[in-house]
């Protein structure tokens, strides 16, 4: 199926790995010349020489999301290569791992810098250019807690639900300028950060990994852990024309790992 994207400019944070990094991977398969962001020079240049083969055009700029200096300049020079962005794809690191006694006022700060004001900062500087195109597609990747708070994710359960708030705030305010606004709340996802949750769990409860998997699928209707690729996928769909009449959504792709119907 063609989702209409070829020759849209796409700005993927976080893409030199993971989830970000499928999502680069989906847009670019779908004609979208793709500028992504990374902390690491060598994964970036891996990501960058394999989304060329797609055929489209690519930019790659070693930044850190929790900087606000970083996005105003990888902003900057993608607007220099391929002119205003299409498409925003938020993505972000997750915060500490801990339950709310153990939280300093110093990791919620950090907590709020690197999970909700990048994202912030990031829609302030596209969105003037969606609305002089009158067309705009922004797509922030978050959580399953937001909607269903975990224990030991204090910061981010917090965080991620008023980022699903912001989600519909920025619906209703840019819906007019023809800028749908969604987010994705992901499930259980094989990806690092994933991978350093089963290690603290693990540890927390002295059982091994494959136990603690044999426990986690169970409790997944579709009784397996994702792939990147399966987020990828829904956030190119949100992203295209055929996905025009969606937003203001946070939509789960957790496998139905949420149990709650709204």
């Amino acid at each position: 199926m063609d989702l209409g994207l070829r020759g849209r400019v796409a700005m993927i944070a976080a893409a030199s790995k993971g989830i970000g990094r499928a999502c680069a991977e989906a847009l670019a398969g779908e004609g979208c010349n793709v500028s992504i962001c990374g902390r690491d020079r060598k994964s970036l240049d891996s990501v960058h020489s394999l989304l060329e083969q797609a055929g489209v055009s690519v930019h790659s700029a070693v930044a850190d999301v929790g900087i606000d200096d970083d996005l105003i300049r990888w902003h900057r020079e993608t607007v220099d290569r391929f002119g205003d962005v299409d498409i925003l794809v938020t993505n972000t690191g997750g915060p500490p791992v801990a339950r709310f006694l153990e939280l300093s006022d110093a990791q919620w700060v950090a907590g709020v810098e690197t999970t909700l004001m990048n994202v912030v900062r990031l829609t302030r500087m596209v969105v003037p250019g969606m609305q002089k195109k009158r067309w705009g597609r922004i797509l922030h990747l978050t959580s399953l807690v937001a909607r269903q708070p975990i224990d030991e994710l204090t910061i981010s359960s917090t965080l991620r639900a008023g980022l699903s708030g912001l989600t519909k705030t920025m619906a209703n305010q840019f819906g007019p300028d023809g800028i749908t606004v969604n987010a994705i709340l992901m499930g259980h996802i094989l990806t690092d950060r994933q991978r350093h949750l089963i290690e603290h769990r693990t540890r927390l409860r002295g059982i091994d990994e494959a136990e603690y998997l044999r426990e986690i699928t169970s409790e997944i209707p579709l009784r397996r852990i994702g792939e990147p690729m399966e987020v990828g996928r829904v956030a190119a769909f949100l992203a295209s024309d055929a996905g025009s009449y969606v937003t203001g959504v946070s939509l789960p792709v957790d496998g139905g790992v949420i149990r709650g119907t709204m």
